[in-house]
């Protein structure tokens, strides 16, 4: 098998030596010299890449302010060379952060020095993976001033798959499958619930190689009683919910969903909606929000508010802001809460209390005395606006759904790994004060 280097050397426009490296005895050290008297003086850098001399086959190509030239003197892989003097400088690049030029290389010489030792081994190239490199050179470059980190890195492949070649571009399948729910409510000032739903998608991420089927199971009526019928078993115990206004992706095997009730489908690559439904029936309420405002006279106000989280009490709720509207012509507020903070919020009229992390199964509560600015003008009646409430609660769903399973066939067998992750989160949740 031909080599494809025996020397490697990196010089700048003027043609000093910047960075070498002997990989065969049979060239030596001062080869270079021919480089720069026969093709560099001579202006031919242009006319040719490769170049016989003296018995020594030289390979150049020039990147920014920098000419890297390979030196062989048996018989070359010139394709291979050139190949390798491509892929090197892309490995070099994702060291220094998109930069290659005399200065990167001046400021790295030694991580240079260190990479040159991998990726080639007696004139024949290595492994030139920035993915599978930076598993073993851990040591970060000098990154130029203008360069540019890219803002997603790639998935770290498999280390003994990309040495070996043994089917290194299948790699163990990964589904991500998120739902996400939004409660919508409106509640009146005595706690009954005027109007409330849930609307719903699952989201699916998917990193999977070939044609590959897959089932979603849930935990909804109708698919239940259908799974029932067709192995002759009875139906489950446990919670079902039933789903309404229910859309699909085109991937969805609709004539198998009408016949057998299963989400059958080959997703496509990347994320996608799989499907949007809406609950109007048994919906768990993650807040309950007892509110009691006082107007003690024209000048005075009295507000408490208390906010029950119901969902268990190991979980919690992240970022909750509870909006309580007051009158326009509020003069002062003074507050006291058990949890978060609280201040008034002029532009918007209202008394905004955030709590950064809500646990489950507790009672916060604010109290607020507010004076009012009192006016000559005949007193209009002030129409509350309902209390307003945003949250997000993770590894919870309002409308119980739940995913029983989530089966992957393919013909080549490879294993998967699924991530499945429930999140509700407020919608139009107003209470009436």
């Amino acid at each position: 098998m031909p080599v494809a280097a025996s020397a490697i050397y990196f010089l700048n426009l003027r043609g000093d030596v910047l960075i070498n490296r002997l990989y065969r005895d049979d060239v030596g050290g001062n080869m270079v010299d021919a480089f720069r008297m026969h093709i560099m003086q001579t202006k031919e850098l242009g006319t040719c890449p490769v170049r016989q001399i003296g018995g020594c086959s030289f390979f150049y190509m020039r990147i920014s302010n920098v000419y890297i030239v390979i030196v062989v003197s048996s018989n070359a892989n010139v394709a291979c060379a050139f190949k390798f003097v491509v892929e090197a400088v892309a490995l070099f690049k994702s060291y220094f952060g998109g930069a290659f030029d005399e200065d990167a290389i001046r400021n790295n010489f030694v991580l240079i020095y260190e990479l040159l030792d991998e990726i080639m081994d007696f004139g024949y190239p290595q492994n030139l993976s920035p993915e599978i490199l930076k598993l073993y050179i851990t040591q970060e470059g000098v990154r130029s001033p203008f360069s540019s980190k890219q803002a997603l890195d790639k998935p770290v492949p498999n280390a003994t798959l990309q040495v070996t070649g043994a089917v290194g571009w299948r790699r163990e399948g990964l589904v991500f499958l998120d739902i996400v729910e939004s409660v919508n409510l409106l509640m009146s000032s005595k706690g009954s619930v005027l109007r409330c739903d849930v609307t719903g998608k699952i989201l699916m991420k998917c990193f999977l190689s070939g044609m590959p089927d897959l089932k979603l199971g849930l935990n909804d009526k109708i698919g239940l009683e259908k799974e029932s019928q067709l192995k002759n078993r009875p139906t489950k115990s446990g919670k079902t919910i039933e789903l309404d206004d229910v859309t699909f992706h085109q991937c969805v095997n609709l004539t198998r969903f009408n016949s057998e009730k299963t989400v059958s489908f080959v997703p496509p690559d990347g994320e996608f909606e799989l499907m949007k439904y809406r609950i109007t029936e048994g919906v768990n309420l993650p807040f309950r929000v007892l509110p009691t405002i006082k107007e003690l006279g024209r000048t005075r106000m009295e507000v408490n508010v208390k906010v029950k989280s119901v969902f268990g009490a190991k979980m919690f709720a992240l970022g909750v802001v509870i909006k309580i509207p007051v009158p326009k012509q509020t003069a002062k507020t003074s507050f006291q809460v058990t949890s978060g903070r609280a201040k008034y919020n002029a532009s918007i009229d209202c008394l905004v209390w955030k709590i950064r992390k809500f646990p489950g199964q507790t009672e916060p509560t604010l109290s607020a005395e507010i004076e009012l600015i009192s006016t000559i003008a005949e007193k209009k009646s002030w129409t509350r606006p309902p209390i307003q409430m945003e949250f997000q609660v993770p590894m919870f769903t309002a409308s119980g759904l739940r995913v029983r399973f989530l089966k992957v066939w393919e013909k080549s067998g490879y294993n998967t790994v699924e991530w499945v992750r429930y999140i509700t989160k407020a919608g139009s949740y107003e209470v009436r004060c």
